[in-house]
């Protein structure tokens, strides 16, 4: 069995994949000059250096030239990528070839659900009205009208109960919110942290409850546009939104008007329908939203993590495990 990676996937995991599977033949791809023979590949690793400084609607030359040897390979069968969700266009390319695409599901979910939390906390302590009057050289205490509200009273609904949605849960717990899951089976026992679950059908009863709407869930089409004007209009006046999903799922249109309304308080923003998020975009100017630039996964463990998940995987394919 051949496995096609990059080169510096090669150099920081080699020794642990070889390690996991012995005699398993490694195939790096550099970023430039001839490529490999792909004959005997059956599956390749796709390290997030592939996809470093681009965008999910920007990709790289590198990314799209690893893609492009991936799609030729003739007896490859079965991706591993680095990131949770696999909705990208190549993923979707690779799936019609008839190629397994596996997410690596849990990886980020630390690094994802901390990010989450901060800009929950960040937003409930009014730290964007903070930092406006520390630039303005203001001395402005917090009291009174507006005053930052007592979590231990909310209740976060968090849609989307995997992994990070379940850390996301575990930490907003922590805090004394009370998280409810949103999920596609509404009937199964509660994951863990959440002290209840429901099915989608069910969220139009459950948003006029929510104090944090924290949207955590993968981009399909029953979550499509699934946070629209009605949506929104249903949450509490004052409430805030979190999003460190997938920009699609949120009717941005509404969600401006939403904000600048002021019936939401606030918004955390780690994706947006366009990514880079525009210049001229309204949201970089809203005084009420954390703009994040698609860095809730970030983290200095989170290579190792991926890395860990692809020889747990490989061991399971090959029956090395």
């Amino acid at each position: 069995m051949r496995i096609l990676l990059s080169d510096v996937a090669e150099a920081r995991h080699g020794a642990r994949i070889r390690a996991a599977v012995p005699g398993m033949a490694l195939v790096p791809v550099a970023p430039e000059g001839p490529l490999p023979d792909t004959a005997g590949i059956g599956m390749a690793f796709i390290s997030r250096d592939l996809f470093l400084g681009g965008t999910r609607f920007r990709l790289t030359a590198r990314f799209q030239r690893f893609v492009d040897l991936v799609l030729a390979a003739p007896d490859l069968k079965r991706v591993q990528t680095f990131s949770a969700g696999t909705d990208m266009a190549p993923y979707q390319a690779m799936r019609a070839r008839g190629i397994e695409v596996v997410g690596a599901s849990g990886a980020s979910a630390p690094a994802v659900a901390q990010a989450a939390i901060a800009g929950l906390l960040a937003l409930a302590r009014r730290l964007p009205q903070v930092m406006e009057a520390q630039a303005r050289h203001a001395w402005e205490p917090i009291y009174g009208e507006g005053e930052p509200p007592d979590l231990a009273s909310q209740t976060a609904l968090i849609i989307g109960t995997g992994p990070i949605g379940q850390e996301i849960a575990r930490l907003a717990a922590a805090f004394g919110l009370r998280p409810i899951g949103i999920r596609r089976d509404g009937a199964a026992p509660p994951p863990p942290h959440f002290t209840e679950t429901y099915p989608y059908a069910d969220l139009p009863r459950l948003l006029p409850c929510a104090d944090w709407l924290i949207l955590a869930c993968p981009l399909t089409e029953t979550t499509r546009n699934l946070i629209d004007a009605a949506a929104l209009a249903r949450l509490p006046a004052g409430s805030g939104l979190v999003n460190v999903s997938r920009g699609g799922v949120v009717d941005e249109g509404a969600l401006l008007a939403a904000l600048r309304s002021g019936h939401l308080s606030g918004a955390f923003l780690d994706v947006f329908t366009e990514e880079p998020l525009p210049a001229g975009s309204p949201f970089w100017d809203l005084s009420n939203v954390i703009v994040s630039p698609h860095s809730a996964a970030a983290g200095e463990g989170l290579a190792e993590r991926v890395a860990e998940i692809f020889c747990g995987n490989l061991r399971g394919w090959t029956g090395a495990g």
